[in-house]
C-alpha cells in the first residue's frame, strides 16, 4: 500500500509526535504572521495525527480527559499498545490468529503512523473531535441510519463502480474530507495560499483541494467528488463552505454520509506559531437530527509531503471482478452499482 520512503517517513513521524510537547499555550493576544495580501499566513505542512477520533469511543465517559487521566488512558489506548507490540515478528512467525487478523492486526504496526497522543484543543485533552452534540457522537436520526445502510448495501463486487472509493484509489478514510480527520497514516496536509485561491494538499491519495476565494458556488448540477468549495476570510479566520456533493458521499461515510444538498463549513485559525485550529460543522437533514460540529488541532510539521502511490484496487481489481464472475457462474445474483 505504501512505498518504502513513505513507510520510513511514517516511522520518523511517530518519533516526532512522541517528542512533541502538548498543545502550546493559546493566548487571545496572539498575532499570526501575515501573507503578502495581509491575511494570516496558514502556509506550511501540518499534521492532525492523533489517537483522538472523530466520535467518542464508549471506553471514555467524557469528551475531555482530566490531567490525572491522560497518562493511563494514553498507555492503554489500542493504537499505542499496538505500536509497542512486535507485530512484525508475530506476523513472520505466523503467530497472529484469526481474531487478530479480523481486527486488522495483520496490517502490522510498521506500516501505520496514527499518532501516539490524544489531541489537545484549547488546552483540553480530547477523546473526540466532535464537540456538538456534547456526547461526542454523530446525531443520526432513524431515517438517516436507514439511508446510510442503503448506501452501504450498494457496495459490491460486480463492477468497478460498485467498489469502495479507497479500492479505486479515489479517497481513503477522512483525510480528504470535508470534514478532514485523522487516520492510521498519512495525516499530513500542505497549505498554499494566494490572494485568489487556497490549496490544501492531503498526503493521503495525494489529492489537492484548490478552493477559490471570493467566488460563488457552481450550479447544483455540478457535483464534484469532494463537493464544490468556496472560501472567504472572516477577520483572521479562513472559512470554506462546501456543498453540491457527489452521490458517492451517500454510499460511504468518508468520514460523514452526505447528501448532494449537504453543507460543510470549515474554519481555519492560526492560534500559535505551531498550531492551526480547524473547526467544522456538518449540516444535512437527510441524515442527521441536527447540525454537528468538531474541533481539531493541526500541528506544524517540518516533514515533507511524500507521494502516496495507491495501487491496491488497481492491481487487485482484476481478481475482484474475476471472483464476481465465478459467483455468477454459481448462480448468485450480483447487482451492479449503477442500477437504480
Amino acid at each position: 500500500m505504501l512505498p518504502k520512503t513513505v513507510a520510513i517517513a511514517a516511522s520518523i513521524s511517530v518519533c516526532v509526535w512522541l517528542s512533541a510537547a502538548p498543545s502550546s499555550a493559546q493566548t487571545a493576544d496572539y498575532q499570526p504572521p501575515l501573507s503578502n495580501d495581509g491575511h494570516p499566513d496558514l502556509q506550511g505542512v501540518w499534521t492532525n495525527a492523533s489517537i483522538t477520533t472523530l466520535e467518542r469511543n464508549e471506553r471514555y465517559k467524557s469528551n475531555v480527559l482530566r490531567p490525572d487521566e491522560v497518562e493511563a488512558a494514553t498507555a492503554a489506548h489500542p493504537q499505542v499498545v499496538r505500536q509497542a507490540t512486535d507485530d512484525n515478528q508475530k506476523l513472520s512467525d505466523g503467530l497472529l490468529d484469526g481474531s487478530d487478523l479480523a481486527r486488522g492486526r495483520g496490517y502490522n504496526a510498521f506500516w501505520i503512523d496514527p499518532g501516539m497522543r490524544f489531541g489537545v484543543v484549547k488546552g483540553e485533552t480530547r477523546t473526540a473531535w466532535i464537540v456538538d452534540p456534547p456526547d461526542g457522537r454523530i446525531p443520526y436520526h432513524e431515517a438517516g441510519r436507514k439511508l446510510a445502510a442503503a448506501g452501504d448495501a450498494r457496495l459490491g463486487y460486480s463492477d468497478p463502480e460498485s467498489r469502495p472509493l479507497n479500492d479505486r484509489c479515489l479517497a481513503t478514510g477522512g483525510r480528504t474530507g470535508p470534514p478532514m480527520v485523522n487516520g492510521l497514516y498519512n495525516n499530513h496536509y500542505q497549505i498554499v495560499q494566494t490572494p485568489e485561491h487556497v490549496m490544501i494538499h492531503t498526503e493521503m491519495i495525494s489529492h489537492a483541494r484548490v478552493i477559490p476565494l471570493r467566488g460563488a458556488h457552481t450550479t447544483p448540477a455540478t457535483q464534484p467528488l469532494f463537493g464544490d468549495s468556496i472560501a472567504s476570510w472572516q477577520g483572521d479566520t479562513l472559512v470554506i463552505e462546501t456543498t453540491n456533493f457527489s452521490p458517492y458521499h451517500s454510499w460511504q461515510d468518508h468520514p460523514a454520509y452526505l447528501s448532494p444538498d449537504a453543507r460543510v463549513t470549515e474554519r481555519f485559525s492560526r492560534v500559535a506559531d505551531d498550531e492551526l485550529l480547524y473547526e467544522f460543522t456538518v449540516e444535512d437533514p437527510a441524515y442527521y437530527a441536527q447540525p454537528w460540529s468538531g474541533e481539531v488541532t493541526w500541528r506544524r510539521d517540518d516533514e515533507r509531503i511524500h507521494e502516496f502511490a495507491c495501487h491496491e484496487g488497481n492491481y487487485s481489481m482484476e481478481g475482484i471482478l474475476m471472483g464476481a464472475r465465478v459467483r455468477e457462474k454459481r448462480g448468485e445474483v450480483l447487482e451492479a452499482a449503477n442500477e437504480e
